[in-house]
């Protein structure tokens, strides 16, 4: 039986010919996305953002804008609400004023309960979550240090292992992805809680696995061919590291919408992050990091031995 190829053997894409079409798209990717989170900001879970968090479940779908002025009207705060599942499921988020005090919690959640069951008698309570502000912002500042540690880590290895300009394309790659993800979970108003970080942080892993296979075939073939344009060898690498980068990326792609259509929501957003991850990390990997090591000026004589240009000297003596 024959195998299947997904990528002929003899694949030769000139992917660097493209890359100021591959600039312009990362730009607008990155501007909409510094944008959409500094006019829309993420859409923080109770993890972040603090105060009560509930899930109230429905026999017939609710009247959202119904339910949501009942909540107005009890003057404990502003509260967000939202589907999920076509209302049938309903997230509440609202703020304490004592988050230290389990009363006081306790109060608001028989207050919104009561606010809602006074028009859907049939509303239960199938969850609910309380998060102080103090350990709130305590877990975004020590995520966003988490993600940005990783990241300068990852550079300094890279910088280590390869030379400087390895580093700095891998560290430019990672921003990209990180950037990227942020802004589409800013668009979409999804829910940004722990599981999302923990999916940054997986994300920076694959972005730079994938990176980093494909500087290694590029450093091999810079030893090996001396006299080959730069353009056209990063071409040749790309295309030799393609077929495992088609296979991984698809594999992990078809795991994970296997997962968002059948995980369920506890899963809905961890697993979405990992795909837009896979997706953009894919991407940096051929459009970014490769090309930055052309505008960087690495050459096939870039890491030669400095040639100190003294000649060897022949002793006169007899």
């Amino acid at each position: 039986m024959r195998l299947v190829k997904l990528v002929p053997d003899n694949t030769n894409i000139g992917f660097v010919r493209w890359r100021f079409v591959g600039v312009g798209v990362t730009l607008i990717l990155i501007a909409l996305s510094i944008f959409g989170l500094a006019t829309r900001g993420l859409n923080y879970g109770v993890d972040f953002a603090g105060g009560l968090k509930m899930e109230v479940g429905f026999e017939q779908p609710a009247n959202v804008d119904d339910v949501r002025s009942r909540i107005g009207a009890l003057g404990i705060g502003s509260a967000t609400i939202q589907e999920i599942d076509s209302a049938e499921i309903i997230s509440i988020r609202v703020p304490l004023q004592e988050d230290d005090n389990p009363d006081a919690a306790k109060a608001v959640e028989a207050q919104v309960l009561g606010a809602i069951m006074e028009a859907y008698p049939d509303a239960s309570l199938r969850s609910q979550d309380v998060v102080s502000g103090k350990v709130s912002g305590e877990l975004i500042r020590d995520g966003t240090l988490a993600a940005i540690v990783a990241m300068i880590g990852v550079a300094i290895f890279i910088w280590v292992r390869f030379e400087w300009q390895f580093g700095v394309g891998a560290l430019v790659a990672l921003v990209h992805d990180v950037v990227i993800a942020l802004g589409i979970f800013a668009w979409t108003s999804l829910e940004f809680n722990l599981n999302i970080i923990a999916a940054l942080l997986t994300i920076i892993g694959y972005s730079l696995n994938d990176t980093i296979v494909n500087y290694d075939r590029i450093r091999e073939n810079l030893r090996k061919y001396r006299k080959m344009e730069m353009i056209p060898l990063v071409d040749l690498s790309v295309n030799e590291m393609l077929a495992r980068t088609v296979m991984t990326s698809l594999t992990m792609a078809v795991a994970l919408i296997a997962l968002i259509v059948y995980g369920g929501e506890a899963l809905f957003g961890f697993t979405l992050a990992m795909l837009i991850g896979i997706i953009v990390g894919t991407y940096s990997s051929i459009y970014v990091a490769g090309p930055i090591l052309i505008w960087l000026g690495v050459g096939p004589d870039s890491f030669l031995p400095e040639d100190t240009g003294a000649a060897e000297r022949v002793s006169t003596r007899p």
